[in-house]
């Protein structure tokens, strides 16, 4: 779920963006995606009560694929959950007056665990404070870590992650376009600009 605080936008629905660069290719994306797998590890001296826990919509591929590196490393499984925040964001004016909210299944126990919140953008901080939110609400973790593809800066609450796959300097005007193939039929990063 992307919206005008978040770190990414739908460039379909704001024609007036202009394609900057591309920041990583699917290669530097999987290549960022192992290394991350191996901090994982090596920060949580193994996997033992590992739960790695996607914020949708584009953590939970991320999710995914760094479960499937490290069960190849490791040789077992780790648990993977999804994590949907919508109702837990501090810029969502209008629910209705009794928002219909769904029992949402976050997919794994996460009591007592070491869990690896993960995220494609990191921006403000608004997104992963109520993805906290929403995560204590389905049980209490021993720890609870961030990882993010990329750490863009302009953060307005004291939020930072543990595991970065890349930190760009970008400007206001500027915005991070992370496409995966499981959201987009695409992989790469991008960065496009507003143009006024």
């Amino acid at each position: 779920m992307n919206s005008p605080t978040s770190g990414t936008q739908h460039m379909a629905n704001l024609p007036n963006l202009r394609v900057k660069g591309q920041i990583m290719s699917a290669s530097e994306i999987e290549r960022t995606l192992v290394r991350l797998a191996h901090e994982i590890i090596e920060k949580n001296n193994g996997i033992s009560d590992l739960a790695l826990i996607g914020i949708r919509r584009r953590g939970i591929p991320i999710a995914q694929r760094l479960a499937k590196i490290i069960e190849r490393i490791e040789g077992r499984p780790v648990p993977v959950g999804t994590l949907d925040i919508t109702l837990y964001r501090d810029d969502l004016t209008t629910v209705g007056a009794k928002p219909l909210v769904e029992k949402n299944e976050l997919g794994c126990v996460i009591e007592g665990m070491n869990v690896v919140l993960t995220d494609d953008v990191l921006y403000t901080g608004r997104t992963t404070r109520a993805a906290l939110d929403a995560l204590f609400d389905h049980g209490r973790p021993r720890r609870v870590q961030l990882l993010t593809l990329i750490d863009r800066g302009h953060r307005e609450l004291p939020i930072e992650a543990a595991f970065v796959g890349r930190t760009i300097q970008t400007t206001a005007a500027e915005i991070i376009e992370v496409k995966l193939q499981e959201t987009d039929g695409t992989e790469k990063v991008l960065l496009v600009e507003r143009e006024s």
